[in-house]
């Protein structure tokens, strides 16, 4: 799906746990998160401190979002 969005026209970031399934279906901007159960956060960290690890993911998708790439990116 993330390959079509593109097609489109509409860029598109994979936020995903496993890299390598990712390069596996065409992702193009590719943003590594935390851990399978928890993508995008962890729960053994303190309120504050897992409000800053989602805002760091979500600023490096929002970045990514934003650069022109040529193929498959990983931005780490």
């Amino acid at each position: 799906m993330v390959k079509e969005i593109e097609r489109a026209g509409i860029p598109v970031v994979h936020m995903c746990t496993v890299v390598p399934i990712s390069l596996t279906v065409g992702a193009n901007r590719i943003v590594p998160t935390i851990a399978i159960p928890h993508p995008l956060g962890n729960p053994a960290l303190d309120k504050a401190d897992e409000k800053k690890l989602r805002r760091k993911l979500v600023e490096k998708a929002l970045k990514a979002l934003t650069t022109e790439v040529e193929g498959q990116t990983v931005f780490e």
